[in-house]
């Protein structure tokens, strides 16, 4: 038996799957299919399969089964990989020969790519596919090909998660088949499933809730499959695939809908994982409730002084506030109010606001806001603008903010209202436009140099890709910055910048330290007290042998301390 994986990447309220990061469904796929006995399991990524679309095709027709894992619920902007179109998928489904198995947020919610928009319903798939899975995607892999294709259910769900446990450690090994392995991949470790506000149906847009009651998964499965993963070369992880992070194994889970931290039992998971990869070099989370750390202040502090001690800076606690307009959140029973979670930032700000050895801070909220929903109004736009002055006023600090327009899903509550949101959002577009070019022109740029000012050192940022003569670069980690590098660097490598300036999303910066002798005219005039003309007169004068000789040829300046000769 032999078993082909097409990883369409996933973006959901919890998970991330779009290189560099991994997510769990190729993992788990894999590993069902070998304890189900499949003698060879290759991973593809959809940006692999398509440098050459029809040779790709015929390889997977090839294969005794073919599983598509696919679905954005969350749309992005990526850098690291494209995710697969809706024909990409029907050309797949067309394939003749393999048993063919669409799973993933795709073949549970639908085909949506893009704010905004309606997704398109999971049943556009039935007439291409054998089994569009519903339910648990490996689970029902594991039993096509154990009891036959007949005898699957789609809809089959893990009960716990004895059988995932199992799956996570046996599919690790496909990470080896990732190209980005070996280089800045990130890979999400699950803790979790559902969303501890599925008492009260949770926000009325997630896909989250429709997971069922929460089901949370024992530590040891977690290590084990840790230390699966680290014997098989994963250095990067994120505890991304949950609904709120500090919610893990909290005291009244499935009873309120802020459960009480548990610190000790988050600590026993990260000396686990700690112990269980000895040399990783990121650990990082994902998402935080504000409600839970406005609500749990002693607790939620007890646990962000655990992810500084046994987690690396650069952390980001992602923050689903939504909107700042109290209406709009009583009518699509949202988090919390504007005050709790600027309370919620302020005790990011207090006690992770530390800078770690990778330049970085090492854990500072993320803000995602959500365009579109029940309720909006022009008031709206403005209330969530003075939300984020009240952040700039009170001196508080936020990594980023997400601005994303609804996108609607069939499993959600918003279905029935699904083209009267999408109208009014194409009436709103200039509010939309307006507040997004704010936040990116004023917040941002203010919320980088905070974070980090002029002269700060970023250690290890992977170069990914030529742009305009330039390079981008990223650390590995959740919600890395962006540097752009002006000039063309190798890409595949890790090196140290310089921030010298800062953009809307991105900063700007050199390679630390900078070769007076081997730098371009470009980087050099973006040295700090450097214009074009002085490093027109630097560059005539190589090669130096010191950076006194540089000083006595151009004279005293800032750049002085960002340069070596």
């Amino acid at each position: 038996m032999r078993l082909a994986i097409v990883d369409g990447y996933t973006d959901e309220p919890a998970g991330l799957g779009v290189p560099p990061y991994l997510d769990v469904y190729a993992r788990y796929v894999a590993g069902a299919a070998y304890y189900a006995g499949a003698e060879e399991v290759r991973y593809f990524t959809i940006d692999q399969l398509r440098q050459d679309w029809p040779t790709s095709l015929s390889t997977l027709s090839k294969f005794d089964v073919v599983v598509v894992v696919a679905g954005i619920t969350t749309p992005g902007k990526y850098l690291g990989g494209t995710p697969i179109t809706l024909d990409e998928i029907l050309d797949i489904g067309r394939l003749e020969g393999p048993l063919k198995i669409l799973g993933g947020p795709v073949a549970k919610f639908g085909y949506g790519i893009e704010g905004g928009t309606v997704a398109v319903p999971p049943s556009k798939f039935r007439r291409y596919y054998d089994i569009v899975v519903s339910g648990d995607v490996d689970l029902v892999v594991y039993r096509a090909l154990k009891d036959g294709p007949e005898r699957a259910a789609p809809s089959e769900m893990h009960e716990g998660f004895r059988l995932v446990d199992v799956f996570a450690k046996l599919g690790a090994r496909i990470v080896t088949q990732h190209p980005n392995y070996g280089k800045n991949l990130i890979v999400e470790l699950e803790t979790y499933r559902s969303c501890p506000r599925f008492v009260s149906g949770g926000c009325s847009f997630c896909t989250t809730v429709a997971y069922g009651p929460v089901s949370t998964r024992p530590i040891e499965g977690v290590v084990e499959e840790v230390e699966a993963l680290y014997n098989a070369g994963v250095v990067h992880f994120r505890l991304g695939r949950q609904a709120d992070f500090y919610a893990y194994m909290a005291h009244d889970v499935g009873k309120e809908d802020f459960p009480r931290p548990n610190p000790a039992a988050i600590e026993r998971l990260l000396v686990g994982i700690r112990s269980a990869a000895p040399g990783l070099k990121t650990l990082h989370i994902d998402n935080v409730n504000p409600g839970t750390v406005a609500t749990w202040k002693q607790e939620s502090a007890e646990v962000t002084k655990l992810l500084m001690k046994y987690g690396t800076p650069g952390n980001v606690a992602a923050m689903g506030i939504e909107t700042a307009d109290p209406r709009v959140i009583k009518i699509n029973n949202l988090k919390t109010l504007p005050e709790q979670s600027l309370e919620a930032i302020e005790l990011f700000t207090r006690i992770g606001f530390v800078r770690g050895k990778n330049g970085m801070p090492y854990i500072l909220a993320g803000i995602n806001f959500v365009a579109g929903l029940p309720g909006e109004t022009a008031e709206t736009y403005r209330l969530n603008m003075e939300f984020l002055r009240q952040v700039l006023e009170r001196g508080l600090v936020v990594r980023r903010v997400n601005i994303r327009q609804v996108l609607v899903f069939p499993t959600s509550r918003l279905w029935p209202m699904a083209k009267k949101l999408t109208a009014r959002l194409r009436e709103r577009k200039r509010l939309f436009q307006q507040f997004k070019t704010w936040v990116r022109e004023v917040f941002d740029r203010e919320m980088l140099r905070r974070i980090v000012p002029r002269g700060t050192v970023l250690r290890e940022v992977f170069t990914e890709v030529h742009y305009h003569g330039g390079t981008y670069a990223r650390q590995v980690g959740s919600y890395p910055l962006l540097a752009y590098i002006p000039t063309r660097v190798e890409l595949g490598r890790y090196i140290d910048v310089v921030v010298v300036d800062h953009g809307s999303r991105s900063v700007l910066a050199l390679p630390y330290p900078v070769d007076v002798n081997k730098a371009d005219v470009r980087t050099l005039s973006h040295l700090p007290g450097l214009d074009r003309k002085k490093a027109r007169l630097i560059a005539s004068g190589r090669p130096y042998k010191s950076v006194e000789e540089v000083k006595r040829r151009v004279g005293e300046g800032e750049y002085l301390k960002y340069i070596t000769a």
